[in-house]
């Protein structure tokens, strides 16, 4: 009988034993993934934490730009090159979202408007048009322009040297350019009718035609215009011209330059000079300019662009500009194709591009 109570007290024991140990194995197992979960929710917090800040480093930039040209789509190359030599690499900390309105206005504003939707950080509005839709857009997003010929006829400040709080940026006219392109006729073509085409929907074509008419007052030049509404247009004027026109001067108008190459056909074809008013255009077909590089003041509004995002300056902070370099250049192969004797002043004073 004490035996078998013995037996029922050993095994009592162990069982009590064994309980304890499972106890014990469980609250350690629950302890280690206690601390395994707080673990994995500190490494998700840290992550989440850091997607936030590289999500903040991002800049979004949307770029606007009127219709396809090759000085539109250089002062755009020169714009990203501004902000990369200002520490913007894209890919690493800055992001453009470029979109081509097709030389719509209605299709710029809808471009605008969803930028600004979009929330990006800064819009480059490379027009004129362009430029016009964006701060019709904008409440807050800031704005940098080039390719804009007179900020203060299409109404985007009062004062270059006071820009309003959201816009700035590089117009593409120097302020002499028009004034020495008429001189230029004038003492090389006296007498000559020149012909004029351009988009009267362009406000900045509107301004350059109104100012080579009044740089005409007092020469022996006069004025033969063509408008235009679209770049299919533009060949049928420049037929027009023929005969009407002893010359051709294209101002920075981008629905006549994205289609110029029907214009350098009607000028080689009738042997009318033609003049252009930048050195893209000068390269496809024209045969002088006074002209400014399109990537230069690009670049310049690059550097205007990366003072914004940098926080360091508004645009109103930063005042509109002209190009500050101008250049009589002359294309020798197109001056021949058009009939155009090259002069002995022109050998000392231009540079020639395709020497």
């Amino acid at each position: 009988m004490v035996h078998n109570w013995g037996k029922l007290f050993l095994t009592g024991l162990l069982s009590v034993t064994v309980l304890a140990a499972c106890g014990e194995g469980e609250e350690g197992s629950q302890e280690d993934n206690t601390e395994g979960e707080d673990t994995a929710q500190e490494e998700t917090e840290q992550e989440t934490e850091n997607a936030g800040e590289s999500e903040e480093e991002m800049m979004q930039v949307g770029a606007t730009q009127i219709v396809e040209h090759p000085s539109l789509d250089a002062a755009y190359e020169g714009f990203k090159q501004g902000l990369a030599d200002n520490g913007y690499t894209e890919g690493e900390n800055i992001e453009y979202d470029l979109q081509n309105a097709q030389d719509d206005m209605n299709n710029a504003q809808t471009i605008a408007n969803n930028f600004v939707a979009d929330g990006v950080d800064l819009i480059f509005a490379n027009s004129t048009p362009s430029a016009q839709s964006a701060l019709q857009a904008s409440s807050e997003t800031p704005i940098v322009f080039t390719s804009v010929t007179d900020a203060v006829e299409a109404g985007l400040m009062d004062d270059p040297e006071s820009p309003g709080e959201l816009i700035t940026g590089v117009m593409d006219l120097h302020p002499e350019a028009i004034d020495m392109t008429v001189e230029f006729i004038a003492e090389n073509f006296p007498g000559s009718s020149v012909g004029l085409i351009y988009n009267s929907g362009e406000q900045n074509s509107v301004t350059q035609v109104e100012a080579v008419e009044a740089a005409m007052e007092g020469t022996d030049l006069e004025a033969e215009t063509r408008s235009v509404s679209s770049s299919a247009e533009v060949q049928q004027a420049a037929d027009s011209l023929v005969g009407d026109a002893d010359l051709m001067y294209i101002v920075t108008d981008n629905t006549v330059v994205s289609a110029l190459e029907s214009v350098v056909s009607v000028a080689e074809e009738q042997n009318i000079p033609l003049v252009v008013s930048e050195p893209d255009s000068l390269q496809r077909g024209g045969f002088v300019t006074f002209g400014i590089d399109y990537h230069t003041i690009g670049h310049r509004a690059g550097e205007m662009a990366a003072e914004v995002l940098d926080g360091e300056k508004t645009p109103a902070d930063i005042p509109a500009e002209h190009p500050e370099d101008m250049q009589l250049m002359i294309n020798r192969e197109a001056a021949e194709a058009q009939g155009v004797e090259i002069k002995e002043d022109w050998e000392e004073e231009a540079e020639f591009i395709n020497e």
